[in-house]
């Protein structure tokens, strides 16, 4: 078994310049050996910043080199299944960003693409590989707050730039797809099932048409969850775990900073002046770091990645049933 997995990268994007390349080269178990752009000078120019052995010019010819173990697919949400599947039919593994697909459907052929090749699939929801989410799944085992029964999250930032890619309706952008996933997914990861039903609250921008603002409540079987994401308020986001004993709340539970400790707070006593929280310290680490060594292990180890097709085609239901409440103004229930 090889000591490390040897990546490739499609694209410059910049999520994959500035945060999960850098990270990944200080992975124990990988080691990022080529990057692709459709434009030479941008993939030459990243390989020397980067210090990355082989620029391609062409996404095909990365794809193609035979010494390429793994493809990360930080392309715009369309792209995302196209080129997965792609460099599956090449035999790549592939740890692609989230959102993995515009749409329950496209989801559901990556798992014909995955049975037919063999190599592995992942969503890349860097959260599943950091401590602090760890910490909750242990927490939460062991009954710390009793019995969960209730999630509340919150998380935003403001960009308007029509130019900006996240702000484009055909590209997937608009607050659910590009954050709200993150406070479905972590809603989904604690009580550990889909919600029966979902009902949504919906504002578009009325210029560019993305959802600026979107808040929904999701009915689990044990509980429920509520959270409001958006993309035109002030940059914030925090989520709360509430039981029927005591209450978990993750200061920055989502962009975790790669330069100092992070925070998860356990308040068992109820005490609203917080006299009875206890502070739990996550010493510094970088949670892409921990990411790129997760989905390596699993392959070098033929074990289970740590966010599945499967669970993609779960929390894109999820997402798609959030839009279509949006519309209809009534509960609807997730299609998977």
């Amino acid at each position: 078994m090889a000591d490390k997995l040897r990546w490739g990268v499609l694209s410059t994007a910049n999520i994959a310049l500035k945060k999960v390349i850098p990270a990944m080269q200080k992975s124990r178990l990988t080691t990022i050996a080529a990057i692709a752009s459709r434009d030479m000078a941008k993939a030459r120019e990243a390989a020397k910043a980067l210090d990355i052995p082989t620029a391609y010019s062409s996404y095909e010819e990365l794809l193609a080199d035979p010494n390429i173990d793994a493809i990360y697919n930080p392309l715009p949400n369309q792209f995302h299944v196209p080129w997965t599947i792609k460099a599956a039919e090449a035999g790549k593994h592939v740890l692609c960003e989230k959102p993995l697909s515009l749409t329950v459907v496209e989801a559901e052929t990556l798992l014909a693409v995955r049975a037919r090749t063999g190599v592995k699939i992942g969503e890349a929801f860097m959260i599943r590989s950091y401590p602090q989410w760890l910490r909750l799944r242990e927490l939460l085992d062991q009954r710390r707050i009793g019995e969960l029964r209730s999630i509340a999250g919150f998380f935003s930032y403001f960009n308007n730039d029509p130019a900006n890619i996240r702000n484009q309706v055909e590209a997937g952008g608009g607050a659910l797809m590009d954050i709200g996933c993150y406070l479905i997914h972590a809603s989904r990861y604690a009580f550990g099932e889909q919600p029966t039903r979902v009902v949504g609250l919906i504002d578009r921008d009325p210029k560019m048409h993305i959802d600026r603002l979107t808040s929904a409540i999701l009915d689990f079987p044990g509980g429920q969850s509520i959270f409001t994401c958006s993309t035109q308020m002030v940059p914030y986001q925090r989520i709360q775990f509430f039981g029927t004993k005591g209450r978990i709340e993750i200061e920055i539970p989502f962009n975790a900073p790669p330069d100092r400790p992070t925070r998860l707070f356990i308040d068992a006593t109820g005490d609203l002046f917080g006299g009875g929280i206890t502070t739990e310290d996550f010493p510094v680490c970088d949670q892409y770091t921990l990411q790129g060594d997760a989905f390596s292990k699993a392959v070098l180890e033929d074990t289970e990645v740590p966010v599945s097709v499967e669970d993609a085609i779960g929390n894109m239901a999820v997402i798609e049933a959030v839009f279509k409440s949006g519309v209809s103004g009534q509960w609807e229930t997730p299609s998977r």
